[in-house]
């Protein structure tokens, strides 16, 4: 399929959707709001969080999302209050009266899922399931940012912490953290640290640290269990030797660990040569080395 048959695909399922989910009514599922709101509505009821990481989570500008939350607040579903944590922040919180719209929004939500699915034979509603399944995760997959981040800074350690932690679940790696020398070696000047993010939180990360002033390695790359599948590692891979290119690196070389078998195929598609052991990393078995010139 052509790429132009390809958007008009997208395009007939986006009018299509939109349409029976009830998007184009002002009232959506007549909660007596549009859409935009109620779907706010839904993520303060399902996840309260603070109003930076709601609209993070939502891809809203300020000014949008600040006129959704004068929206709520005026219906009385919903309450801005200073965030007790951090009284910068301001955190967005139902009130009683949103408490019984988010369960009926939950409710009238279920039910229109319900009567999309209802009328297909059962074995036709697991494909759609399935279908919908694969189209989300691609769809998450090619709207995610690459934020350069601070190999430090509290993001990166929950990106680096679950790393860490699928290591010692597989292969019982003890190691947990990075250490100072090389956090600065991720970080500017001469090394950088990125983190992939959906929804305002990381769901993949990966460095580039340099060896020499032509030599680079990736390091700590890791994408999410959940994502994985919807080629986001190859993304990130090119994207940490674009990035290595801009430190002026023509070579770049990375390790990994012989049972990370899809790992490795990645990497021999991607043009990487196996090579001599160049490190003493005691948890590597195989060692790659890709030219960028």
């Amino acid at each position: 399929m052509a790429l132009e048959e390809q958007v008009e695909t997208v395009r007939r399922f986006n009018r299509v959707y939109t349409q029976r989910i009830g998007a184009l009514e002002d009232s959506f599922l007549g909660m007596g709001l549009p859409l935009s709101a109620m779907r706010l509505l839904f993520e303060i009821g399902s996840a309260p969080d603070s109003v930076r990481a709601l609209r993070a989570r939502l891809g809203l500008d300020s000014g949008y999302m600040s006129r959704l939350l004068r929206q709520l607040e005026a219906e009385g579903l919903v309450e801005v209050v200073p965030d007790l944590a951090d009284g910068r922040r301001r955190r967005a919180r139902l009130t009683v009266q949103g408490q019984r719209r988010w369960d009926m929004l939950e409710s009238r939500s279920q039910r229109r899922a319900l009567e999309l699915i209802e009328p297909l034979p059962e074995s036709r509603r697991a494909r759609l399931a399935a279908a919908l399944s694969e189209a989300e995760l691609l769809v998450r997959a090619a709207t995610v940012t690459f934020e350069d981040a601070d190999p430090v800074s509290v993001p990166a350690q929950e990106a680096i912490g679950r790393y860490f932690a699928e290591l010692r679940e597989r292969f019982g790696f003890l190691h947990n953290e990075l250490v100072s020398d090389e956090a600065r070696a991720l970080g500017p000047p001469d090394g950088i640290f990125v983190l992939v993010v959906s929804d305002g939180k990381p769901v993949a990360c990966g460095g580039v640290q340099s060896l020499e002033p032509t030599l680079g390695e990736i390091k700590r790359m890791w994408v999410l269990g959940s994502w994985r599948g919807a080629g986001l590692g190859s993304r990130l891979l090119g994207h940490l030797e674009a990035r290595a290119r801009g430190l002026g690196h023509v070579t770049v070389r990375l390790d990994t660990n012989q049972a990370l078998t899809e790992a490795i195929a990645m990497y021999y598609r991607a043009g990487y040569r196996a090579i001599d052991r160049y490190n003493d990393n005691p948890y590597a078995t195989h060692f790659f080395e890709k030219s960028l010139r």
